[in-house]
Order: structure tokens, then sequence, then C-alpha cells
């Protein structure tokens, strides 16, 4: 009879790969799925009944800001929580690594972390940080499209890059694939890479072109007034530099473009019909969350500060509220509280669920662990799916739902032998009770009570996780205990 770390009996397994789940039982040794279904022959050091819960691959959470927040809460317990066991950091143009700034950063590089945080000239340098001192989520990393600026024109970034700009960021952005950045992500629409032209980012992605699944992630030009141009822009980047496109924290902001993702999906779909790999994320919110800056203010119905550096008695309040007490513009209020963040009340609910139910879409947090008043989507997005848009609104069913959390992310960003239950991937799993998950961070009280968490995610080792980039991770599971 063979023997294995653990056997898990009873669960409605939920495969990742979208089709119906079933009730099998799986068998886990060390860090990977060693069979699935009757497992009867094998001799478990632990049995676990998991009866009335369902059981998936770990959540991957395609969006996240934890490059620093990996070392500074190694527990991750705003990701563990909610089921992630994978993340993939780095995005919106600005990475941890590689950089290492001198002097001030401009906006949004305050969203990670101080300057002398930002330690790492190269990506070699963050792994082997990480793997001295890994967190409890595997993480992958894009290399950042502002970070590859601030090193290598730190003084002109209000110009679009020359030649020799150009052609050291192109060997910065393929040093950092060599050492196992999975892509590069671009923050076109914040004050490092406003400059930038069309022309000079598909000059980058075309790096991408020369690595296997290597990815274009970007936080577009513009979501707002001209959201429908930013796609159009972002497509043409993808088709110029062959590389597969996926466009961050997907929405139409502002209410004057309230239902425009009806014409912005039409042009995806459009794109992946002519055989080019677009897809998307979401969260499932209709505020945003980001640096506190005049001109994201204007396509917002309210505006919440959520931290500032020189006025922390204003966290939690709202920008218009403040501005009157000081009796100045709103404009002139965001300039007193800066350095800060805030969670703009943006979006409408059918431009929301309509994007979340698009085959393409797959689930990522963009939580922001820095902020002393997070938006809640840090610590809820995944319950929130599963249990307020799948359980709740039936926008669709708990297959659909997880897909869009595991294989499909897996997929898209590259990512071997994670993502889905099946007999040799790592045993990145979560248990949950699918009648009762449900987000608890809400706006007034950001942070969810994880004794009463319905969530459990665990490895059969309990080891701790790190890398899951392009090359072999050291490590393949989330800590925990079922």
């Amino acid at each position: 009879m063979p023997g294995c770390d653990l056997i898990i009996t009873g669960a409605r397994v939920i495969d990742g790969n979208g089709g119906a789940s079933r009730f099998v039982d799986v068998a886990i040794e060390r860090e990977r799925i060693a069979d699935i279904g009757e497992c009867a022959g094998w001799r478990a050091d632990t049995v676990v009944d998991a009866s009335g819960l369902a059981l998936a691959p770990g959540f991957i959470d395609c969006h996240t800001h934890d490059d620093l927040a990996i070392f500074k809460t190694p527990d991750v317990a705003f990701k563990i929580s909610q089921g992630v066991t994978t993340v993939i950091a780095g995005n919106c143009g600005i990475s941890l690594a590689p950089l290492q700034p001198v002097g001030e950063m401009p906006p949004p590089f305050p969203l990670l972390g101080e300057t002398r945080e930002f330690r790492f000239p190269s990506v070699k340098n963050y792994r082997e940080a990480l793997t001295a001192t890994p967190g409890a989520v595997n993480l992958a990393l894009l290399a950042g499209h502002s970070s590859l600026r601030l090193a290598s024109m730190p003084e002109r970034l209000d110009q679009t890059a020359d030649s020799d700009a150009l052609a050291q960021m192109q060997q910065d952005l393929r040093l950092a694939l060599q050492q196992g950045c999975i892509g590069m992500s671009t923050g076109l629409g914040y004050p490092p890479a406003e400059a930038a032209s069309t022309e000079e980012v598909v000059q980058l992605a075309g790096v991408l072109s020369e690595f296997d699944s290597a990815v274009y992630v970007t936080h577009m030009r513009d979501e707002g007034d001209r959201v429908v141009e930013a796609v159009a822009e972002t497509l043409e980047i993808g088709s110029r530099a062959t590389v597969p496109v996926i466009i961050s924290h997907h929405k139409c902001a502002g209410p004057a473009n309230y239902g425009r993702s009806r014409q912005t999906l039409l042009m995806i779909d459009h794109a992946r019909h002519e055989r080019q790999p677009v897809s998307f994320d979401v969260y499932p919110y209709t505020a945003s969350s980001t640096s506190l800056l005049p001109q994201f203010i204007r396509e917002s119905v309210s505006v919440l500060v959520a931290d500032s550096k020189p006025h922390p008695e204003c966290n939690g309040q709202l920008l218009e509220r403040i501005a009157a007490s000081w009796q100045c513009s709103a404009e002139e209020a965001c300039e007193r509280l800066y350095p800060a963040a805030a969670i703009y009340f943006q979006m409408d609910d059918a431009d929301l669920e309509r994007i979340m139910a698009h085959p393409a879409a797959m689930i990522g947090s963009d939580g922001i662990a820095s902020m002393e008043t997070p938006h809640p989507r840090l610590w809820g997005t995944f319950p929130r799916v599963l249990g307020h848009y799948v359980r709740e609104k039936k926008l669709f069913d708990l297959e659909t739902a997880v897909h869009k959390m595991t294989a499909l992310t897996a997929q898209r960003f590259g990512l071997e032998n994670r993502g889905s239950i099946e007999i040799g991937n790592y045993a990145d799993l979560v248990l949950f009770n699918p009648d009762e998950i449900i987000d608890r961070a809400s706006f007034e009280s950001p942070v969810s009570n994880l004794r009463s968490s319905p969530v459990t995610a665990s490895s059969a080792s309990g080891s701790t996780a790190s890398w899951a980039g392009m090359t072999t991770p050291p490590a393949a599971c989330a800590t925990g205990s079922f």
C-alpha cells in the first residue's frame, strides 16, 4: 500500500478547469497531488473528512502590489484568509525590483514603500531575499515599466525615452526576464509613464516575445473618458510586439462612461476572434483605490482618503468634507494631504457585472497592504466573488468562479503545475463552505476578522511558499493547517 502525507475525503472537488465538480478523494504526498479518485489503496499519515466543504485549487491573485508586503508581513494573512496561495506582484508599472532609486520617488511608488525599502537592483537580489525569508504565499513578479524608466532616465520622466534610455531599459528588462520575471507591467495613467509613447512601449514589449509565456500587463493610459482609445492602444501594442496582453482592473470610470464596457468588451472580443491573446482582470467592487492625485478625483462620485502621511487624522474621511473644513478646493486638499492614497467611488454595477461575467475575466484584488485604511478588496475580494456574486446574485456558477481564480489565471500567466487539481500539480489547495463563504471586509471596517474566516488554505507539507516565476520554484505550497 503506497503511503502519502494527507488524504482529503468527502469534499466537493472543483478542479479549476471550469467543468462540473465531483465528489472524489485527493491524496497528497509532500508538495504534490499524488492521486484523485478512490484513494482507499493509499496509507495516509492524516485523513481529513471535508464533508460539506468545497475543495479547490489555491486561488491566484493575479493583480497585487505585494512586492514588499511579503517581507513586512510574511504570514500574508490578508491573502491566506481568502484562500489565496499565489500572487502576481509588480503590477501597474511599479515593481520593487529591478530598482534601487536615489532621491524622492514619484507617485504611485510610495504605495509600495519608502525609498530606502527599494533595495533590489536586480530580480536576482529580490529572489535571493525571498528564498532566505519566504512568505506564506507563492509569488511571481512582473518587471515594472515605470521602475525601468526611473532606473534609466530619472531626470526625464516627462519625456518619451530616447534611443539610449530605450536600449538601457531593454537590457534591464531582458535581464529581469532571464532572472525569472514573468512579464512586464505598465502604468501609463501614472506620472512616471504618462509621457511614454506607444512606440516606446512597443519596443520594450518586443523583448517579451523572446521568452516563452512572458506577458504584457497594462494599467492602461485611460480608464475614463478615453477608455476606448486606451483599449485600442493596448491591442496595438500587443499586436505589434506579438505578445499576450492582459488589461489590468478593467473598468469604465466616471458616470459619463457608464455602459461603455459594451464597446470595450466588443473590441476585446474582436481581437480574440482574430486570435490575438487578450484577457483582463477585475475586482468585485465599484470603487478603485490608488494614490490621491487631482487627476483621479474628476471622474469620481466621491473620494475617501485612505492613508495620508502628513494628515493621518483625515484617514477614513471624505475628501469633500476635508476640503470644506479647510475652506479650499478638492485639488488643493489633495496637495496638502499628499503623500496619500484614496478610494475612488467611480464605477457602475452593470459594467462591473458585465466585465466580471466575460469569459476572459480573471479575478485580481489590486489590494494595497501599505494603506492605513485599505480598500476592502485587500481582505475581501475572493470571498466576495464566491459569496455575493455566485451564491447571492448568481452571476455565474461556482465552477466558473473558481476557474476565473485558478486555472484561467495560471494559463494566462504561464504558471506551470498550478491552478488546477491534477495529479502531479503542486498541492496549493483551499477548503471552503460554499453555503457560508462571504466577504467580511467593508469600507467602514476593511480588515476581516480572521477568527471567523470561512476559508482554510493549506498544503500537505506545511512549508512556506516562495517563487512561482518563469523558472522552477524552490518551494511549492502555502502554509496553514486544515
